[in-house]
């Protein structure tokens, strides 16, 4: 019989569990014993062979402090997005029909000017948390706007909801690129606001758990001078902080810094010092064998954000080149840019963008010729890339039921009313049931969502 508790702290799970703690490794652990302890983290991770697993099991459930899960309910890791645009979430569905520069110019930037409202700021980022932890996204990379207060409220509602969550103030100073109704006042402004987002943050009194940070943000290069990069780049050396940014993503904007800057965008980013062991480079379709190089070097991270690249940049970014490469790299929503709001539809948007990019998509093209050859993954891939690789790209310690870690966690269910999973038993492998779950599941399949051990 199945007891759902707020806390799991200090108490022991028996339970189906599945992640993926090394590429191309999934661990499927069915009838084993997680241990939580008093902080939220993994104490213990016992399979029924284990020799104290009923020993363990024995003791929890005298104490009261075992949880059963049904035999139809599997344990996954919680989800980590790497790049979301806050403000962005009432366009989400809409304006995908149009070049990026155009997006931006006359919908976007709009819509992100209407967050001096704080009520309407409340109301939007209150319903986008919400929504987002039933969808299972534990751990979300934000980028906020330019207004000081929207962006403090965003953390408050990430802090009070209980998400761990990484928040960017977006820097937008250049008047060349960004409209008059919606650019910071001047670049000291911009840099000022950064620097007191940073220490609204790390200094607010209900944020005991650090379960929120901020990140330096140039919203890309296009939008920012010269004198913010740079600035910039000394604020997030000074405070060890993550970076977030654009880079390479169109064809557009790509080139706009190769005119602009005489390099590409991950040179450009190095030469200013926002690429470190910290930042999140979003989309990087367009990055160079060079570029991935610099990547790699610095530690440096990628956002892949496979459905939005489909919308807004015409190019497929290089996933499995870069996983064998040995980047970094995790998945993005980019909300607005794509058109949902799952890391599950994420999941299988870079299976098929990375399908598309091995097989190609022209018919008037000779087969052989046509794709990009070796540049398919699987489902495991796209699993790893959305819990252990995210969190691994943001240096946290997510993503697995390995001891040690957080637990972070989504409850599967493949029986729901509404939207089962069919699953045969005399046909169906454990990892046919994890590919199933990838391919099929839907919000509506996660009927619990914690962090740090805590129901949220």
């Amino acid at each position: 019989m199945e007891v759902v508790l707020q806390d799991l702290k200090n108490k022991a799970i028996l339970g189906t569990f599945i992640h993926c703690p090394n590429r191309g490794k999934i661990e499927f652990s069915e009838n084993a014993l997680l241990v939580i302890d008093s902080s939220g983290k993994i104490a213990d991770h016992l399979k029924n062979s284990d020799p104290n697993y009923e020993h363990v099991k024995r003791k929890f459930n005298d104490s009261g402090a075992l949880i059963e899960f049904s035999d139809h309910q599997y344990l996954l890791p919680g989800f980590t997005d790497l790049h979301i645009h806050a403000p962005q979430w009432p366009q989400l569905g809409k304006a995908l029909d149009v070049p990026l520069e155009v997006w931006l110019q006359k919908y976007t930037f709009p819509l992100e000017a209407k967050y001096e409202d704080e009520d309407f700021a409340r109301m939007v980022y209150s319903d986008l948390v919400s929504s987002l932890l039933k969808a299972g996204t534990t751990t979300a990379v934000y980028y906020g706007t330019i207004h000081q207060r929207a962006n403090q409220i965003l953390a408050d509602v990430c802090i009070n909801k209980g998400q761990r969550a990484i928040i960017g103030k977006v820097v937008m100073d250049n008047i060349d690129q960004c409209p008059d109704y919606y650019r910071d006042a001047s670049t000291q402004v911009a840099i000022d606001g950064t620097s007191e987002f940073l220490d609204y943050v790390k200094t607010h009194t209900h944020n005991t758990e650090n379960r929120v940070d901020v990140a330096v943000t140039p919203r890309f290069i296009p939008s920012c001078t010269d004198e913010a990069l740079h600035a910039l780049g000394d604020l997030a050396s000074k405070h060890s902080s993550y970076v977030q940014t654009h880079c390479s993503e169109s064809d557009w904007e790509h080139n706009y810094v190769i005119e602009r800057c005489g390099k590409s965008d991950t040179e450009a980013l190095m030469e200013y010092g926002l690429l470190t062991n910290s930042t999140v480079l979003a989309h990087g379709n367009f990055i160079s064998e060079n570029d991935m190089d610099l990547i790699k070097e610095q530690g440096a991270g990628v956002a892949h954000c496979p459905l939005s690249n489909y919308f807004f940049s015409d190019a497929v970014f290089p996933l499995r080149r870069a996983l064998e490469k040995g980047l970094r790299v995790g998945l993005g929503t980019d909300i607005s840019g794509g058109p949902s709001a799952s890391v599950l539809d994420s999941c299988r948007g870079a299976i098929t963008a990375a399908r598309a990019l091995e097989n190609g998509t022209d018919a008037n093209i000779e087969r052989d010729q046509r794709g990009v050859p070796k540049s398919r993954v699987d489902f495991s891939d796209a699993f790893y890339l959305a819990t252990k690789g995210g969190a691994e790209t943001l240096n946290l310690l997510t993503g697995s039921f390995e001891k040690g870690s957080f637990f972070d966690a989504i409850l599967i269910d493949t029986k729901v009313d509404n939207a089962p999973i069919p699953v045969y038993d005399d046909i169906d492998s454990e990892l046919d049931l994890v590919q199933k779950i990838i391919m099929l599941s839907t919000t509506a399949n996660i009927i619990r969502t914690w962090i740090n051990g805590s129901l949220v």
